[in-house]
């Protein structure tokens, strides 16, 4: 929701679609109760965990507290970026690496405290050049809770990709590549069909 008009934008979505709908950017301790209160089903939460770039448990059990301790109503954002043979998060638009890799330990530690992850891998996004398909592989092995992989993804059969990949435990968003954001080698309504046939939300 950072930038001019987002937060109107998030409130008339969920207007539209209440409970359905998961709000990320910006979120604090101090406003993640105001969305859920505003329709969002979950609130998706990153830089606010990591001031000045370490990460804060205090931080995160705080917002959590915010929420009545229902960890239905947190995701929390590991998106990251490769440094080396690691993956680190990073923040600040992507910009900022913290001090948190993203790896088994860290996902099983912080599990407890949300109900699923999302996980851009930075140095793929918005270039539709393909995914970063060892990420995607680690996290089928690594996450026990729903998490959402996104970036670089280019056609319809990355679909497919990442299910395969991941043993069926990742989820893949499409963004710049789909027709309705201005993208031409993904249509929305192969995706919608997609999903119809390979899992039971509808």
């Amino acid at each position: 929701m950072l930038g001019p008009g987002n937060e109107e934008a998030a409130q008339e979505a969920l207007a539209e679609w209440p409970g359905k709908l998961q709000v990320g950017g910006g979120i604090t301790a101090n406003n993640a109760k105001v969305w859920i209160e505003q329709g969002a089903e979950k609130v998706i939460v990153t830089s606010y965990l990591f001031p000045e770039a370490r990460f804060s448990l205090e931080r995160l059990k705080n917002i959590l507290e915010s929420l009545g301790n229902d960890i239905g109503k947190l995701a929390i954002d590991l998106s990251c970026r490769r440094a080396g043979d690691k993956w680190m998060v990073a923040m600040n638009k992507w910009q900022t690496l913290t001090d948190m890799e993203v790896n088994q330990d860290s996902i099983r530690f912080l599990e407890p405290y949300c109900s699923e992850f999302l996980i851009h891998a930075a140095d793929n996004e918005g270039l539709q050049k393909g995914i970063d398909e060892e990420l995607v592989s680690k996290l089928g092995i690594w996450c026990s809770k729903p998490v959402t992989y996104a970036g670089g993804a280019k056609h319809l059969e990355d679909l497919d990709l990442v299910k395969n990949l991941s043993g069926g435990r990742v989820d893949l968003t499409i963004g710049s590549a789909l027709d309705c954001f201005g993208g031409g080698s993904v249509k929305l309504n192969d995706c919608i069909s997609w999903n119809e046939k390979n899992s039971s939300w509808q």
